[in-house]
């Protein structure tokens, strides 16, 4: 660090903590794969919104930054991108709950998923400027403990908000909306601690161009091809949990806070688990996950044939063995890139991986979507083919961590 940003690294450690624990905590608050999904599911906004939720969302966050990343890294400030991008959240998230107690039907899915599309593409801004900021303020070894408690932070909270849902003290929607605006508090305290963030100008650049020449690198290594088709086949370990409530609306309105718990708690008990086994073998674990994925999967839609998928219960823990597989995919493939690159490989890479992940999760969240309005055991039986495509496709990938 310069001599400058050492001088004031412990107040700069504590705003990084405070503004990234509001914003994880906001994050949870207001879950698309859980929440907003519950949400428009309440307000009879029908399949096709519901289905469009996820991909909006993550592909909002993953598309722009081929874009936003040149002009971010010109600037002399950065903190600054960071602020606004989490102020904006904060306003798209309160216009989501007003949204959600003035309106109903079609018109209120249309509306909440266009915010949802604004506040994506805010989060990307966010995405992009962060690990920078991060890094010109706080020493290197203390980066990943603020990142760290950040995490533990947010998913205490989530567990607390599905403890709450659970009770029964108050009425779902009344939670759920006042969740939306607590989400939305903490995405503007998040961008006034984050303003006030001492940060040492940078020499300014100039805007590098947007860099469409990488996708010859499809051509040039076919395990990055391989290792884009198997974590796009994965998606739909991440686009499958809102279908899973409109299986059965009138059961799943019900059971938001068990299905917030269920998510909250596989994260917290399979994430170190996957981490550990992603060093030894991230191949491995791309397989294992999309095997894990295939099978809850193929079980959610058997369930649903014969009817059982309207027990108390059964969702929340098909809910569960999916989102332990999602971890798996999370933290396979994201140590499995940094692991394959080498040096000034890592950043194309990863460019290039996030934009054609984002194309895909968009064009595909549409066409689930539609077909989700046919039948919604027809969409998450082909998730589960997806991921079996991907489990298979995976043995193919090479042992990145064999030289490690």
């Amino acid at each position: 660090l310069p001599d400058a940003a050492r001088a004031v690294e412990p107040g700069s450690f504590l705003r990084h903590v405070a503004a990234l624990s509001a914003s994880k905590i906001a994050d949870g608050l207001i879950d698309p794969k859980l929440v907003l999904s519950w949400l428009l599911t309440h307000v009879s906004a029908g399949p096709f919104w519901v289905g469009l939720l996820v991909p909006v969302r993550e592909s909002g966050a993953l598309l722009p930054q081929l874009l936003t990343t040149p002009w971010i890294t010109a600037a002399p400030v950065r903190k600054w991108f960071w602020a606004g991008g989490s102020a904006v959240q904060g306003i798209c998230a309160g216009a989501i709950a007003v949204a959600g107690l003035t309106m109903s039907g079609a018109t209120a899915g249309a509306v909440i998923v266009a915010l949802l599309g604004v506040l994506a593409l805010a989060r990307s801004v966010c995405s992009a400027s962060y690990k920078d900021v991060l890094g010109k303020t706080v020493g290197k070894s203390r980066r990943g403990t603020a990142t760290g408690f950040a995490s533990s932070a947010a998913a205490a909270l989530v567990i607390v908000f599905a403890l709450v849902l659970l009770s029964g003290l108050a009425d779902r929607f009344v939670v759920v909306t006042a969740a939306l605006l607590l989400a939305a508090a903490f995405w503007l305290i998040a961008a006034a601690v984050m303003a006030t963030l001492a940060e040492v100008r940078s020499d300014s650049g100039e805007v590098a161009g947007v860099g469409w020449g990488q996708f010859c690198l499809l051509r040039d290594d076919p395990q990055l091809t391989r290792f884009i088709v198997v974590r796009s086949l994965l998606v739909g370990t991440a686009l499958a949990p809102p279908y899973f409530l409109l299986l059965r609306p009138d059961t799943a309105l019900n059971q938001l806070g068990a299905l917030v718990l269920a998510s909250a708690v596989a994260s917290l008990v399979s994430a170190y688990v996957w981490g550990r086994l992603s060093d030894r073998s991230s191949r491995r674990v791309l397989m294992y996950a999309g095997l894990a994925g295939g099978a809850v999967l193929s079980l959610v839609v058997i369930l649903a044939l014969t009817g059982w998928v309207t027990v108390t219960g059964v969702i929340p823990v098909a809910l569960f063995g999916l989102m332990i597989a999602y971890q798996g995919v999370r933290l396979g493939r994201s140590t499995h890139l940094v692991d394959m690159a080498e040096g000034d490989d890592r950043a194309p890479y990863t460019a290039l991986s996030n934009t054609i992940v984002g194309l895909v999760l968009i064009v595909a969240g549409g066409l689930f979507a539609a077909v989700g309005e046919v039948s919604v055991p027809l969409v998450i039986a082909l998730f589960a083919v997806m991921c079996w495509a991907a489990a298979a496709l995976a043995v193919g990938l090479d042992e990145v961590q064999s030289d490690g």
